[in-house]
């Protein structure tokens, strides 16, 4: 089985928690790591300094400015 490598994950990516142990918080993309068994693993830094690992399947990359609407073609 191969690795999926992630899209948009990248260090210095805003996040936001939408699973596991530390859901609902966000920060940060600081280090992205693949394990052996093909699990990618990253480390979030919160806006207060505090950092924790966590699954990438677990995250959802927010868009870097938050007021930009999707624009629909008729």
């Amino acid at each position: 089985m191969k690795a999926k490598q992630p899209g948009k994950l990248k260090d210095g990516a805003r996040c936001k928690v939408v699973g596991g142990t530390h859901e609902g918080k966000y920060g940060t993309v600081s280090d992205v790591n693949t394990s052996k068994t093909g699990h990618v693993t990253i480390t979030v830094v919160q806006p207060n300094g505090e950092r924790f690992k966590t699954l990438a399947k677990n995250v959802v990359i927010e868009n870097r400015r938050p007021n930009h609407t999707l624009q629909t073609c008729s």
